[in-house]
């Protein structure tokens, strides 16, 4: 089970420094995330107080009344890596993305990648690009 935060790659240029974390559930929420029900799009990791959080990720539990979908998570982190990514960060002026959502055997586990939010004529130019290479495409096959 995978579950991939498409739009990471879309607003952040994300390095080659990518974390494995393990995340904090409840029994409800892990059911949800190994069924697929989880989303990651407006999700970011931050460090608070010493320790890493997991803030406006959507992992919705069902039949659950008085249930905040997108509370702040814990991340399980060693102090160490914690202390070398959030310094790595300040100096950088970088954000942790969580790319992907995933099992490691009955383990659930969060991959974070340090990455610098795009300006938002660098997406539209990103969309130019694609675009016109699918027109290319599109005239070499015929």
């Amino acid at each position: 089970m995978h579950i991939i935060n498409k739009k990471a790659r879309f607003g952040y240029k994300l390095g080659e420094d990518k974390v494995e974390a393990g995340i904090s559930l409840s029994g409800g929420e892990a059911k949800a995330v190994r069924t697929g029900h989880a989303d990651l799009t407006q999700s970011v990791a931050r460090v608070l107080n010493g320790e890493a959080y997991l803030i406006n990720a959507n992992i919705p539990v069902a039949g659950a009344k008085n249930y905040v979908s997108t509370r702040t998570r814990r991340l399980l982190l060693h102090k160490a890596e914690i202390l070398s990514l959030s310094t790595k960060a300040k100096q950088q002026k970088l954000t942790f993305v969580p790319t992907r959502l995933y099992t490691k055997g009955h383990l659930i586990k969060l991959e974070l990648a340090l990455g610098k939010p795009k300006a938002k004529f660098e997406k539209k130019e990103a969309t130019k690009r694609k675009d016109i290479q699918r027109e290319l495409e599109r005239e070499l096959k015929v």
